[in-house]
């Protein structure tokens, strides 16, 4: 089965979120890198079930109302890429980890570098909290999105815990 995709506003611009076979398997950002996220064929479905819930439930997040989200989600990767990804699912909301927490959390203290590679590759922002994730100085390091959002990303969750 194909892509399927819907187009959404946020405040963070224009997202692109994709689905195939009733899975979650990307979250694009509006000026993402071509090639960051590797995908088949896709067509525009804004009436798409999968596509209709996703939606909601990023509106309920950026609305302060969300914490946690629930939905079935596909990632393709490398199966370090897939620990990486599972391993930012485990972030708490309103939390930040380090490069090394994740390692850490997959078992592979060394692998800080290779975990930084794979969060920035993560298909599924925002659900998958890669930005969550700072530097080891607490200063805010490379985010598809860009480190606008990430702060702004980081603001939100802040503000709905402590309101």
């Amino acid at each position: 089965m194909n892509f399927v995709y819907k187009l959404i506003d946020s405040p963070l611009g224009k997202l692109t979120i994709v689905a195939r076979s009733s899975k979650l398997v990307a979250i694009l950002w509006e000026n993402d890198q071509p090639n960051r996220v590797r995908l088949g064929e896709m067509e525009q479905q804004d009436s798409d079930s999968t596509l209709l819930e996703v939606e909601w439930q990023l509106q309920e997040y950026f609305q302060g109302k969300r914490q946690q989200f629930d939905l079935p989600l596909e990632f393709n990767g490398t199966e370090f890429q897939k620990q990486v990804w599972q391993a930012l699912l485990q972030i708490p909301y309103g939390e930040t980890r380090s490069y090394l927490d994740i390692a850490t959390a997959i078992g592979n203290k060394k692998a800080v570098r290779a975990v930084g590679a794979a969060n920035g590759r993560n298909p599924i922002s925002i659900i998958a909290p890669c930005h969550r994730v700072i530097g080891a100085s607490g200063a805010l390091t490379g985010f598809a999105g860009g480190l606008e959002a990430k702060a702004l990303l980081l603001s939100l969750e802040q503000k709905a815990c402590f309101s």
